[in-house]
């Protein structure tokens, strides 16, 4: 569980990401709430993926920080692990584990026990309609079997935090709708939901607190009623998020 000392779970000061010459992330400041459900936006190679793999520490931050809970996401990045659960864009198993051994595999690396990992993830299993699935080979999954299986995984210890990285990518409508019930479900426990999306749409729908990034910049950050106010109007996601991040991207620089 989380501590509430601090106002803010997920906290990112300057956080930049260079490779040579180009700017994947670039002095972002941004911090998440707890409880909150959250939208990270922006344009292919905004720098999406680039910011929750910092947050998971798979990369190290060229310079500025990220911290979760307090936690340095690098240096403390076997800890964050244990706390968040994660749903990469494109997740990787062995080809030749069965479903149910991987949700397994998972469920021990926390330290549950085999019937606490069957309780836990029956009710998980059957709203993603994926129990038919189990006892084949990771090899035979498409992408959206992939992704939930992966979903499973990363809730299966109960996480306070979920960060999910483009979660409907690869999904069919009734499994989107069965991700959008979970996400709103966890919510209401008091969960917060990290999550990036070109769905704007989705992110209308879903979320409390919205971000647009740009060329690794920071374009807008707030409600929808924060980012309407920018507009002068009731505008959609979709026409803030084009005024925002279209003159953004096509600026020569931020």
């Amino acid at each position: 569980m989380f501590s509430s000392s601090t106002g803010n779970l997920v906290e990112m000061q300057a956080l930049t990401k260079t490779y040579g010459a180009f700017d994947a992330v670039k002095e972002l400041t941004l911090s998440v709430s707890y409880g909150q459900i959250f939208a990270l936006l922006g344009p292919n190679g905004a720098g999406k993926t680039t910011t929750i793999r910092m947050l998971m520490g798979i990369l190290a931050p060229t310079s500025g920080s990220a911290r979760i809970d307090g936690l340095d996401c690098f240096q403390d990045r076997v800890e964050v692990k244990r706390r968040v659960g994660y749903l990469p864009d494109e997740p990787i198993f062995h080809d030749y584990l069965r479903g149910s051994e991987i949700i397994r595999f998972s469920g021990e690396m926390h330290g549950l026990k085999r019937a606490e990992i069957e309780s836990r993830t029956r009710p998980l299993l059957q709203q993603l309609e994926l129990n038919d699935a189990l006892e084949e080979f990771a090899v035979n999954y498409s992408r959206g079997m992939k992704k939930k299986l992966a979903l499973v995984c990363a809730m299966i210890h109960g996480p306070a935090l979920l960060i999910l990285d483009e979660p409907t990518n690869g999904l069919d409508p009734f499994a989107t709708r069965a991700l959008h019930e979970l996400i709103r479900a966890n919510a209401a426990e008091g969960k917060t939901i990290f999550f990036s999306t070109h769905l704007l749409d989705q992110a209308e729908k879903l979320c409390t607190q919205i971000a647009i990034i740009a060329k690794g910049h920071l374009a807008a950050h707030g409600t929808l009623a924060e980012l309407r106010a920018r507009l002068a109007g009731d505008s959609s996601l979709e026409e803030i998020f084009f005024s925002v991040a279209g003159d953004a991207a096509n600026s020569p620089a931020l």
